[in-house]
């Protein structure tokens, strides 16, 4: 294997690696991902969260102590860290992923959490959305829901480039949960108008797979 390509092989592996880090330790802050920028002074490290103050915290000291961590722990050198926000939260599935974990490992009900997450999506202005919930719902039988609003897009490169997704995993007492987010963003108004309907599914209303009682 070529030395430029074991480069670039271990460049994205120590990207995964402190993307797993920092998702563990800014949790509470909302954590959506990481960027690392080699300089002729160092590495810039931007780290982008919905609470960018929790990110920073008192006087500097959480982003002081990431900074010693991603030093030696992960050879990162001389960072210098900045965060930066999530314009619209509600428009970042990894965001979405989180509130719904969180949610139901607070004992709300999952349609309850997942139509409210839903809802927040469209109403932030994405062009559709769709949120998978499977695992030991109610009954001792893995079970799976699905809910969906607007348009979801079903493959293709508009998919490609205008559909975040994200998963997560709750752990409930009868085991764990898996969550996945889909968003169709609004940056794709003007190629959505001329999409193959084919790859499509429309409609105005969510919908639910099964019993619709929570």
């Amino acid at each position: 294997m070529p030395d430029i390509e074991k480069g670039f092989i271990t460049k994205a592996l120590k990207r995964l690696d402190v993307d797993s880090f920092l998702k563990r330790e800014l949790e509470r802050a909302g954590y959506v991902k990481v960027d690392l920028q080699k300089t002729p002074l160092g590495t810039n490290v931007t780290i982008y969260a919905e609470k960018p103050g929790m990110v920073i915290g008192k006087h500097g000291s959480t982003v002081h102590e990431l900074t010693q961590k991603l030093e030696k722990t992960f050879g990162i050198e001389r960072p210098q860290i900045a965060v930066a926000p999530i314009e619209v939260p509600e428009l970042n599935a990894r965001i979405m992923a989180q509130r719904i974990k969180n949610a139901l490992e607070r004992g709300i009900h999952f349609r309850r959490a997942a139509y409210i997450a839903l809802n927040q999506i469209m109403e932030a202005g994405a062009l559709g959305a769709e949120i998978r919930i499977i695992g030991k719902l109610r009954t001792e039988r893995a079970r799976y829901e699905k809910l969906r609003s607007g348009i979801v897009l079903k493959a293709g490169q508009l998919s490609q480039e205008h559909v975040d997704v994200a998963v997560e995993h709750a752990l409930l007492k009868q085991g764990k949960i898996g969550i996945k987010v889909e968003i169709f963003l609004p940056s794709a108004v003007k190629a959505a108008e001329e999409l193959d309907k084919s790859k499509v599914f429309v409609k105005s209303e969510s919908e639910g797979c099964g019993d619709t009682q929570g």
